[in-house]
């Protein structure tokens, strides 16, 4: 008992200096996320100075930047929170102090695109979470995957993670591919079968509200027995002529109409 509290308060005792580069959904999440658990965002960085504000406004003290020079900052974390088609730009641009971390935030880009950058150390800081901003997220039910290949950075990294969630996991970039991939598939392509949804009811003229209790039990069911034995519908029944009815009614979209058949078969063939 008395080792967890001094570790506990060895943890919350160490406190970073951070400069975020980006000023997207993330960035607009992690900012005052990172403060609220007793570290200092330093500077916003965005190649539009009114995006950088927006982030720094939310936050104490932090300056927005338009210019990647960061070589006289009092960051020790740099956390690229881009784009992943711009974290190799922006890690090669960036003018970096010694003795500086830089991470990025993506779940699906490996931890060798920052090898040219001139950072002293790197790693990963992969929030698992849809951010969308103005909605707000319990940052400590998110769970964060951190890599690095240097020790003491990934024990930094480790300490920065378990400062927002209690949810980190040391998790190599191979592994956080596959993870990325996964949630691709529950978190992304469940959203767009709900937007088909969505349009099928609309052109119908009815109204959405109606599946909403649908989707919150076959989510809830799903997460507490498993997705294999939640599934029901005419597909894992191998209800031929539901399908085909189905099918036709969907004449109206070919590409909603391939989709059907495509996860139809799908269920039924696992």
């Amino acid at each position: 008992m008395a080792f967890s509290f001094v570790q506990n308060w060895l943890n919350s005792a160490m406190k970073f200096k951070i400069a975020i580069l980006g000023a997207g959904n993330v960035a607009w999440h992690l900012a005052p996320a990172l403060e609220d658990a007793g570290h200092e965002v330093t500077e916003v960085y965005a190649r539009d100075l009114g995006k950088a504000t927006q982030i720094t406004e939310r936050v104490y003290s932090a300056e927005p930047k338009d210019n990647l020079d960061f070589s006289e900052s009092k960051a020790e974390f740099f956390i690229l929170a881009v784009k992943d088609d711009a974290i190799s730009e922006v890690a090669d641009e960036v003018i970096l102090p010694e003795g500086s971390i830089l991470v990025h935030t993506s779940g699906a880009i490996s931890l060798d695109v920052l090898g040219y950058s001139s950072a002293s150390y790197m790693g990963i800081l992969y929030p698992l979470q849809s951010f969308t901003r103005g909605k707000k997220i319990d940052m400590d039910e998110v769970p964060f995957l951190v890599e690095s290949d240097d020790e003491g950075a990934l024990q930094k990294l480790k300490k920065l993670a378990k400062s927002l969630s209690p949810l980190t996991y040391l998790v190599r970039s191979r592994d956080r591919k596959a993870v990325h991939v996964a949630a691709v598939f529950a978190s992304n392509f469940t959203n767009h079968m709900i937007r088909i949804s969505e349009e099928i009811m609309r052109r119908q003229g009815l109204d959405f509200e109606m599946l909403k209790p649908l989707i919150i039990e076959t989510i809830s069911k799903s997460l507490q027995i498993g997705a294999k034995n939640a599934q029901t519908g005419p597909a894992i029944r191998e209800d031929y002529e539901t399908m085909e009815e189905h099918h036709r009614f969907l004449n109206f979209n070919e590409q909603i109409a391939e989709i059907y058949r495509t996860i139809s078969q799908d269920i039924i063939d696992s």
